[in-house]
């Protein structure tokens, strides 16, 4: 019974390189074994040349001979005797320490909505003495906890007495705000300014319009504004 023996990849060596690939890595590994130098040089002068076939936009690059030998001798792991051509100068890579993995933050945040950065506030509230600015710096605390919530979850609406729930849950029940007292909301940075349509006499350089204010009692048509002459009999 023929038995078929399937050899994949994650079985087979690491590749030094992988951008030139498996075949010219067993190449150059090949070379290393042959007994003459002379015929080790042909043959690893012959793989650069392959290798150059196949990356034609690395001529554009200063000094492409040079890498790509620095990458030859990289993947034989420095260990070849051969005849170098002029002019080139192997550099040895320096092995680069891998920097430690970052532990991943871990909060246990009761309103995950508002983000930690609410929490910090909390916190540096709660160690203000003076009653009056722990109070001003809880009301700012309400305020961006309103922008917050307006931001990401913009389908729902958020009430004041909302907010001053979340505060004393958050606080634990050491910061409080009065029943009666209006959180205002904070505008975002560049946020457009919005233009009050209570008083369109009014413009965005808040100056008065051409047509606010007192009106002429005349039957002149060209002090009307144009919309006023458009309009429908």
């Amino acid at each position: 019974m023929n038995v078929l023996h399937q050899e994949y990849n994650s079985t087979k060596k690491d590749i030094t390189l992988p951008e030139y690939g498996r075949i010219i890595q067993e190449m150059i590994r090949h070379c290393k074994t042959l007994p003459d130098k002379e015929i080790r040089t042909s043959h690893l002068m012959a793989v650069v040349e392959l290798i150059q076939q196949m990356n034609p936009h690395s001529r554009n690059v200063e000094n492409y001979k040079e890498k790509i030998w620095n990458h030859v001798y990289e993947i034989a792991n420095y260990d070849l005797d051969i005849n170098l051509p002029e002019g080139i100068v192997i550099a040895k890579k320096i092995e680069r320490k891998k920097p430690e993995i970052l532990p991943y933050p871990k909060t246990e945040t009761k309103l995950r909505h508002y983000g930690n950065n609410v929490m910090r506030m909390i916190n540096k509230a709660l160690v203000v003495e003076d009653p009056e600015k722990r109070e001003i710096y809880t009301h700012i605390i309400g305020a961006y906890m309103k922008l917050a919530f307006r931001t990401w979850n913009k389908e729902h609406f958020v009430t004041d007495e909302v907010i001053k729930s979340d505060i004393k849950t958050l606080s634990g029940g050491r910061l409080t705000l009065e029943e009666d007292a209006v959180i205002e909301t904070i505008r975002p940075i560049n946020a457009p300014r919005r233009i009050s349509t209570l008083n369109p006499e009014r413009s965005r350089n808040g100056k008065r319009n051409n047509y606010g204010g007192k009106r002429n009692n005349t039957n002149n048509n060209s002090n009307r504004p144009k919309w006023r002459n458009n309009r429908p009999n």
